[in-house]
């Protein structure tokens, strides 16, 4: 029995819903919009979309977590530098299922209310990997800026609270076997207030965007909420990739995580692009950027079905 049809016939609401009947695209692949991995009292229902090759047993998958300062983005849209759905496309075709995912922006709830849903999103695939066609050995984890963060601190996180510290007991786990960070921040407090590049008009009275997720800076808050503090050793491989001219997050970020997760011991690649901005503004070849993150991606988790 599941926690959600405990929780139902014990006269409360659901905490999940279960996976519908996914619609099979013209290339064979399945397509899940819309599931309803986290049903939180007094918030929108948490949901997921989910891409599955075609054919096959059990494939591994990516957690693909939207950016947005936090306080913005959408899982159904990539930055406006990269074409419709080329991150998914990239994975599909690598034979690496895709699951795009909610979660609480900062105006909603404070943090670590983003990552507790993050991990609700992983346990919750993992859940029903069987039904979805999913490997529970296979997954990993890839966010741009704020999703970075995210996908970051998921990783080094695992089976553990984050501001306490303290382990958890939920089953199934929620950890990740390979992390690709695209210009995330990975340390808080040595973040001065974040600048919207150029070309990005705010809405009026949006907030600096560390204060809105924390409710409020203090160095104890911005630590808890920092990758950079929750390094160890046993830390899965990571991919940061970072534009040297990146206004809003700089890209020391990138390289102060690469640093901590070497001298952890644990494994890092660092690619810096050449003039490039925020969400890669600039780059000469983003399509390249995808394929080397997919086929990092690839080498850790393996393509195709097993």
């Amino acid at each position: 029995m599941t926690r959600s049809t405990e929780r139902e016939r014990a006269g409360s609401p659901p905490d999940f819903l279960p996976p519908f009947d996914p619609v099979v695209r013209e290339d064979g692949s399945l397509h899940y919009s819309g599931i309803s991995y986290a049903l939180l009292p007094g918030f929108r229902p948490l949901q997921l979309d989910l891409w599955v090759p075609a054919g096959g047993d059990t494939y591994p998958v990516v957690v693909w977590i939207h950016g947005g300062a936090w306080q913005f983005g959408d899982r159904r849209y990539l930055p406006p530098t990269l074409e419709i759905d080329a991150v998914h496309d990239a994975l599909l075709e690598a034979g690496i299922a895709v699951a795009s995912i909610d979660y609480r922006l900062a105006g909603e709830a404070v943090f670590p209310a983003q990552l507790h849903d993050a991990k609700s999103a992983v346990r919750y695939l993992r859940r029903h990997a069987a039904q979805l066609g999913l490997d529970v050995e296979r997954f990993g984890v890839w966010g741009e800026s704020a999703g970075g963060h995210l996908a970051a601190l998921l990783a080094l996180t695992a089976g553990r609270t984050t501001q306490e510290g303290e382990p958890v007991d939920a089953e199934p786990v929620d950890s990740v076997r390979a992390v690709v960070d695209w210009y995330g921040v990975s340390d808080l407090t040595t973040m001065s207030k974040l600048q919207a590049p150029p070309e990005v008009s705010l809405p009026p009275g949006t907030g600096d965007p560390v204060e809105q997720l924390l409710g409020g800076t203090t160095p104890e808050r911005a630590r808890a909420a920092s990758p950079i503090t929750h390094v160890s050793a046993d830390a899965p491989p990571f991919l940061l990739i970072h534009g040297t001219d990146d206004v809003p997050v700089p890209p020391e970020q990138s390289s102060l995580l690469h640093a901590a997760l070497l001298a952890a011991g644990a494994q890092s690649e660092l690619v810096t692009v050449e003039g490039a901005g925020h969400i890669f503004a600039g780059a000469a070849d983003i399509p390249a950027l995808i394929a080397r993150s997919v086929a990092f991606l690839a080498m850790h988790l393996g393509e195709g079905p097993r």
